[in-house]
């Protein structure tokens, strides 16, 4: 649960950790006492928020033309969009269909129209590859064409399409989902990732620690830190490497992010990020091309990227399975080596 503005989190990391788990007994090691949180809500649908700044920022922005007490906006129709979406199995990795749904809301609020149109299209949309047209968004594959009409003719009947700069037709929804695909960043603000990031080095390797995000690891996975998915204009300029200079945290608990130096930066040098996560940086070249490939659509020329060009080009499964495929075939005395050197 988090405030529907700032994506802070509105329950404590011990709360949050027992939901997640379903166990209500679960008690985090190293937990300092929590502050209080405070819940303000929408007066007409119960929407929940941090504040009341944040609350009003949220109807200035968005709020009013979906808030379901307001009669601007079909219940029903949203709730078909979003159940569509769910049946739709998209890569669990990408936007809701209700972040486009916001989006279009903050449109039709803005006071200057225009200058909202222009923000957005300064996002790298690309639905293909400009070198190779053939390689499209893992969004916009052939499997999910039919799916992409029927979301787009639910949106548009939903909150229509009057002034919206070609971004309903067709094409404009192709590169609205490619805008989000290529674009958006995980707001890792929830009250978990601010427990164990308030922790020391050691104090995260602390064996009750480790036990208690494998096991929500297996529950939520790599989006266990994230409270939603947002779009920053400035962090979105930034270029990848698989060996980058800078980070992205969130050290305020909220969607407000921090770009953070992680070695030294001379003046003029370029700052990169990775747009991929951790596990992913440490995947092979070729994975990591074949991952970069389908989310943004560029191959990596970075300097560990070539430093490693003459790696196999197979995919970190690949060598998985190869390896697997060696032990099955080799003796019983080289099984034993292979444990022995684990």
């Amino acid at each position: 649960m988090a405030c529907d503005y700032c994506m802070k989190s509105l329950e404590t990391a011990e709360e949050m950790c027992r939901r997640l788990s379903n166990d209500p007994d679960i008690e985090l090691p190293l937990h300092m006492f929590p502050q209080p949180i405070d819940i303000v809500v929408c007066d007409g649908c119960q929407e929940v928020y941090c504040s009341v700044e944040c609350r009003d920022l949220a109807a200035k922005l968005y709020h009013h033309l979906l808030c379901r007490a307001n009669g601007l906006i079909d219940i029903d129709g949203l709730n078909q969009l979003d159940q569509t979406w769910r049946e739709m199995h998209y890569p669990p990795e990408t936007a809701t269909i209700n972040i486009i749904v916001r989006l279009i809301a903050m449109y039709k609020q803005a006071d200057d129209k225009e200058e909202f149109s222009q923000i957005l299209n300064e996002f790298c949309r690309n639905t293909t590859n400009e070198a190779c047209p053939s390689i499209s968004h893992q969004l916009l594959g052939d499997q999910f064409a039919d799916k992409l009409v029927v979301l787009r003719e639910q949106v548009v009947q939903l909150i229509g399409d009057e002034g919206l700069h070609g971004w309903l037709n067709m094409e404009g929804f192709k590169h609205l989902f490619a805008l989000f695909g290529q674009n958006q960043q995980g707001v890792g603000s929830s009250s978990i990732s601010q427990w164990h990031n308030s922790l020391s080095e050691q104090e995260q390797n602390d064996p009750a620690v480790v036990r208690i995000y494998t096991k929500l690891d297996k529950e939520a996975g790599e989006f266990l830190n994230c409270e939603g998915a947002a779009l920053y204009k400035l962090q979105s300029k930034c270029n990848h490497s698989c060996k980058p200079n800078a980070e992205i945290r969130f050290d305020h608990g909220t969607h407000r992010l921090t770009l953070k130096a992680i070695e030294d930066i001379e003046a003029d040098e370029e700052i990169c990020i990775s747009y991929l996560n951790e596990c992913q940086l440490e995947s092979g070249r070729h994975t990591r091309q074949k991952i970069l490939m389908e989310n943004y659509l560029f191959f990596c020329d970075c300097p560990w990227c070539e430093a490693q060009s003459l790696d196999p080009d197979i995919t970190s499964e690949e060598e998985d399975s190869s390896e697997e495929s060696d032990m099955s075939d080799s003796s019983s005395i080289e099984m034993y080596r292979r444990i022995d050197n684990i």
